[in-house]
C-alpha cells in the first residue's frame, strides 16, 4: 500500500516538524542549534534543570514536554533515532545553571550508547551531572532484568515529577533520587492491532494481519512475544492491568496513577472504553487511582493500539505531578 502522508521531502522530516513545533509554542519554546529544543525560561533558572533525548516520530513526546515545570532541553534525534552524544554534551553544558542537570535517558539501544557517551564525556569535563533511566516495558524483560527494559510512555510522568521537584529548589541528588524512585515503581505495557509506517520510508514496522493483535508490542514495531487473535476492549483491558498489577506487586489498600497513551491511530472512544474497565477492575481490588491521563502523550506515527501506564504513588508524588507546569502538550495550573 502506497504511504499517504502531508510531507515533503523525507529527508527533512526532522527538520522542518521542529520548525512547525517552535513556531506554534514560541511563548514556551524556541529551537536552538544541534536539533534542540529550548525552555524559553532555562536562561533564569536558578534551579536544577532537565534535559533529555530521543528520536523525532513520537510526537508530541518528546519535545512536546519541554517547558516550565517539565524539560529544559530536549536534544531531538532523526526519526525513530537517537541524537549524537556531542549534542547532548553541549545541551547539558547549556542547561546547566549552576546547580547541577538531570539527565533522563529512555533505554533503547541508540539513545543508551549515546547517553553512555555523553555521561563518559561530562565526566571529563567536570560537569555536574546525574543520569536517571526509564525502563518500564514489562512485555520484554521481567523486573530483575530491569536493565533489559524498553522505555515506553514512562518518561512522561517522570519528567513532570522531576520537572516539579527541581522547581521546587531540591538539589540535584534530591531530584534524582525522587526521579529514580517514581521510575523503579512504574510499568508499562503496549498492545497494537496495525503497525505504523516509517515516514522517511514508507516501510511497514509490523504486519500483524487481520484478526491478530500483539500485546508487548515496542515502540519501533518490536514484537512483545503476545501475539493473539483481537479481543474485546474489557478483555485486553482486563489482561494487561493485571499484569501491570503483579509486576509492581499493587496490593489492596494502595494508590496508583494510570495512563492510557494512544499509539497514534485509536480513537479517544477506544480509550476510554479501556480506561472505563481499567477502573471498575481496581475498584475491585480497592486500588484508588489518585493521578491518570488518557489521550497521545508518546505516539508511533498511525500505529493502532495504546500503552497502559501504571505507577506506585504516595502523597509527595502526588503533589509533584499535580504542580503547576507550562508545555506545548502538558500544563497543568
Amino acid at each position: 500500500m502506497k504511504m499517504k502522508k502531508f510531507i515533503n521531502n523525507p529527508e527533512n522530516l526532522t527538520d522542518e516538524l521542529l520548525d512547525g513545533l517552535a513556531a506554534a509554542n514560541r511563548d514556551i519554546i524556541h529551537r536552538g542549534e544541534e536539533n534542540m529544543i529550548i525552555n524559553n525560561a532555562l536562561e533564569g533558572a536558578d534551579r536544577v534543570t532537565i534535559v533529555t533525548q530521543g528520536g523525532s516520530g513520537h510526537e508530541p513526546a518528546i519535545s512536546g514536554f519541554v517547558g516550565e515545570g517539565m524539560v529544559d532541553i530536549s536534544v531531538v534525534g532523526d526519526i525513530f533515532a537517537a541524537p549524537g552524544p556531542q549534542a547532548c554534551v553541549d545541551a547539558i553544558k547549556l542547561a546547566d545553571k549552576g546547580k547541577g542537570v538531570l539527565y533522563i535517558v529512555l533505554n533503547h539501544a541508540g539513545n543508551m550508547l549515546t547517553g553512555n557517551l555523553t555521561m563518559k564525556q561530562c565526566k571529563k569535563l567536570g560537569l555536574n551531572v546525574v543520569k536517571v533511566v526509564t525502563q518500564e516495558d514489562v512485555s520484554n524483560a521481567p523486573r530483575e532484568n530491569a536493565d533489559d527494559r524498553r522505555g515506553l510512555v514512562g518518561c512522561i510522568p517522570t519528567y513532570k515529577i522531576a520537572g516539579a521537584a527541581a522547581a521546587e529548589g531540591k538539589s540535584l541528588e534530591e531530584v534524582a533520587a525522587i526521579a529514580q524512585r517514581f521510575a523503579d515503581n512504574m510499568a508499562t505495557l503496549a498492545v497494537a492491532v496495525r503497525g505504523a509506517t516509517h515516514p522517511s520510508t514508507g516501510a511497514a514496522l509490523a504486519d500483524l494481519g487481520e484478526d491478530d493483535m500483539e500485546i508487548g508490542m515496542g515502540q519501533h514495531g518490536e514484537g512483545g512475544g503476545g501475539r493473539q487473535p483481537m479481543k474485546s476492549a474489557d478483555e485486553t483491558a482486563e489482561i494487561m492491568v493485571n499484569a501491570l498489577l503483579k509486576d509492581i506487586g499493587i496490593q489492596s489498600g494502595e494508590k496508583v496513577m494510570l495512563f492510557i497513551n494512544g499509539s497514534g491511530a485509536t480513537t479517544l472512544m477506544e480509550q476510554l472504553i479501556i480506561y472505563r474497565k481499567c477502573e471498575q477492575i481496581l475498584k475491585e481490588k480497592n486500588i484508588e487511582i489518585v493521578a491518570n491521563y488518557v489521550g497521545e502523550l508518546l505516539t508511533v506515527q498511525e500505529q493502532a493500539g495504546f500503552q497502559m501506564f501504571m505507577a506506585r504513588m504516595d502523597d509527595e508524588l502526588l503533589r509533584l505531578w499535580n504542580a503547576p507546569c507550562r508545555t506545548p502538550y502538558l500544563t497543568k495550573k
